[in-house]
């Protein structure tokens, strides 16, 4: 089975553009043992490339329940962006997935300001869910911030793993939908 899941991504990442099976980054084997490739796909914004995305789990995830497990989601960015410009338009994708309550908006901008550095092309983003705890945000592999608000953790991963993501198919991308 693990075999012809991993033929089928690699067929998928041939057929749609996606990345080919890439090698299990060092942050996610520490905090995630056991963690194999769910699925990938591309972020485009008026079609240009923004990031590959990466969703790392361990065997059984459910996507349904994707606050109760933890998981990792690496994004490698394709451009020069900045961390202020990452943080203010994840806000924004947060309240299209749900409310965001008035009172955390700009407590959770200044965190993600300080957990999202500048990114230049290759740079990788790393957040892994804690379920029920934190969101840990790695940059090239070095642990950057930890973010203890579980609700905060639900909604930022919800961008990309929520029914109401405004990116449905990058979701069923990650998610493994789409093979």
């Amino acid at each position: 089975m693990a075999t012809r899941r991993a033929l089928l991504i690699a067929i998928a990442a041939t057929a749609g553009g996606a990345v080919a099976q890439p090698r299990l980054p060092d942050e996610v084997a520490a905090e995630l043992p056991g963690a194999r490739l769910q699925g990938s796909g591309r972020m485009r914004h008026f079609g240009f490339l923004v990031c590959d995305a990466r969703l790392w789990t361990r065997p059984g995830f459910d996507a349904a329940a994707f606050q109760r497990q933890p998981f990792a989601l690496e994004l490698q960015y394709a451009r020069a962006l900045s961390g202020v410009g990452l943080a203010e338009a994840s806000l924004d994708q947060m309240r299209h997935v749900g409310d965001v309550p008035a009172a955390k908006a700009d407590a959770w901008l200044a965190e993600m300001s300080a957990a999202f550095p500048d990114v230049v092309k290759g740079d990788r983003i790393t957040g892994v869910l804690r379920p029920r705890e934190s969101a840990r945000f790695f940059v090239n592999g070095t642990l950057r911030r930890e973010i203890g608000d579980p609700e905060f953790a639900d909604r930022f991963f919800g961008i990309w793993l929520s029914p109401r993501t405004s990116k449905p198919s990058l979701r069923r991308d990650l998610i493994g939908a789409s093979t």
